[in-house]
């Protein structure tokens, strides 16, 4: 149920920088960000003081956290996952499920679907589904189970699982070099589902048609993809040259801290996504844990598949994710944020998230000085709070 509230005395992260506002949140919106006191409705307010108020985190890519892997996750082990998200700040998440059998994967859609439909509860909203996978290649398969991969494109498997989600897949990953992923892409968008390229080694030409023909975002840029070369940029090269986002997963692993300053030169503030790829070993110790089919062993952090050693996702959060922004890319948390609000809302076209603004929803996550999470709020109603 949305809620209405005040929210005084904050610094708020506003698309033009940080002010001292107050917040105005009627009915789950927010209605007005007066510069000076003026709860006229008195409505129950919240003392911000010494707080910022940033728009809420979007996860569009996850496989799981506090001990659940969205594969395995039932309707309440999805709800598990989203308590948890809460704490680190994410309002909206999308679940990713690992290439897995069409009979665990239609599983999937109906446990994803009844959270969904199911109302609010005291976590992070699922917002949708992002099926990684099947058509994806066979050498830059990451984690995927080779043995379930397809390697022909098919809008009629997709179609089924978008009716078992009761049309919440939302996102999808896609290898170019796939034969039919370029004619699949258009069907899958009319969908409504938007289309990202990755876990591939198409050249740059084979990417360059596909996102001619609509894919929308590189899977987690720079892993699992075949790498810029001179004389042949390939799918890292035709996602930085062109006005796709690209996803980065910025724990300090996958991605060197220059390489995420190169993704922002090259794409700007608003084409860049922060996604944690995170597995169910997120919020928990070293040890061992599952990734869909796979064994994944967790040591310093860093989650890697048993048998070969292949990293497998990460034990990322969002909350995390922004600090590690502002610091590898020495920059504020305004301009932090907006790769976990802004840009994703905008890539999976979540009208009304993403950002602080009058007639938007009232999605926030309230930080202290150090930018730990205090305070989570969802359509005006806290479902996190330290």
């Amino acid at each position: 149920m949305n809620e209405s509230l005040y929210i005084k005395n904050a610094t708020v992260s506003l698309p033009s920088g940080s002010e001292k506002r107050d917040i105005v949140v009627e009915d789950g919106r927010i209605t007005g960000l007066p510069a000076r006191y003026a709860n006229i409705k008195e409505l129950p307010e919240i003392d911000a003081e010494g707080l910022t108020v940033l728009p809420g985190f979007i996860d569009v890519h996850t496989h799981g956290g506090a001990g659940i892997d969205v594969n395995a996750a039932d309707e309440e082990g999805l709800r598990t996952i989203g308590r948890f998200f809460a704490s680190q700040g994410v309002t909206g998440w999308l679940c990713s499920v690992l290439t897995d059998t069409p009979e665990q994967t239609l599983w999937c859609m109906e446990q994803a679907r009844k959270v969904i439909e199911g109302g609010p509860y005291d976590g992070a909203p699922l917002l949708g589904i992002h099926l990684e996978g099947p058509c994806l290649s066979s050498e830059y398969k990451g984690a995927m189970p080779e043995h379930l991969l397809m390697h022909e494109a098919s809008v009629d498997l997709f179609r089924t699982y978008q009716e078992a989600s009761g049309g919440h897949v939302r996102y999808t990953t896609l290898a170019p070099e796939i034969p039919g992923v370029e004619d699949l892409i258009p069907q899958l968008n009319a969908l409504g589902i938007t289309c990202a390229i990755g876990h591939s080694g198409a050249g740059y030409d084979e990417s360059i048609t596909c996102i001619d023909a609509g894919a929308a975002a590189i899977t987690h840029c720079g892993n699992a993809c075949r790498l810029f070369h001179q004389h042949n940029p390939a799918i890292f090269g035709a996602g930085l040259e062109t006005d796709v986002y690209v996803e980065a997963i910025c724990d300090g692993r996958h991605l060197h801290p220059g390489s995420v300053r190169l993704y922002l030169k090259a794409k700007g503030w608003d084409h860049v996504v922060a996604i944690t790829d995170s597995i169910m070993a997120a919020g928990l110790p070293d040890g061992e844990y599952k990734l869909g089919v796979n064994d994944v062993v967790v040591v310093d952090g860093d989650a890697k598949l048993a048998s070969t050693g292949v990293r497998a996702g990460s034990t990322l959060t969002l909350a995390q994710a922004l600090r590690n922004i502002m610091a590898f890319a020495d920059t504020d948390v305004d301009h932090a944020v907006r790769l976990m609000s802004d840009n994703p809302a905008r890539l999976i076209g979540f009208a009304g998230k993403g950002r602080i603004a009058c007639g938007s929803d009232a999605d926030l996550t309230l930080v202290d000085a150090s930018y730990e999470v205090v305070r989570t709020i969802v359509g005006g109603r806290t479902v996190y709070q330290a």
